[in-house]
């Protein structure tokens, strides 16, 4: 089974990975070595972290000569965000609910 919604909060998970998601929303795109340059990692840990940010639909990569360039798709982010905030609604009816059944229990 696919969750789509797993994999960008598994890619979500390292603090290096939302670095290089927030660099890469300042600007059009960059490189892996370009971004090590920002970060206290080798070159090919940010490839790796790339990685795991293009398999979770975070980042797309285009070749440019000899470069790979790699640039934010957010729309993975809005579907993660949708799916945050039908769980707070979830939990919201659930505690108007309790209080409820808190408040007739007293009465």
């Amino acid at each position: 089974m696919s969750d789509p919604t797993g994999r960008v909060f598994d890619a979500l998970a390292d603090p290096n990975r939302r670095y290089v998601l927030e660099a890469l929303a300042e600007r059009d795109t960059a490189t892996a070595t370009e971004l090590a340059t920002e970060l206290p990692v080798t070159r090919q840990a940010v490839a790796k972290h790339l990685a795991a940010l293009n398999e979770a639909g975070l980042v797309e990569s285009r070749r440019e000569g000899r470069e790979t360039r790699y640039e934010l798709t957010p729309e993975p982010l809005g579907e993660a965000m949708d799916w945050i905030a039908g769980v707070g609604a979830e939990w919201d009816t659930r505690l108007r609910a309790l209080r409820r059944h808190l408040r007739n229990r007293r009465s």
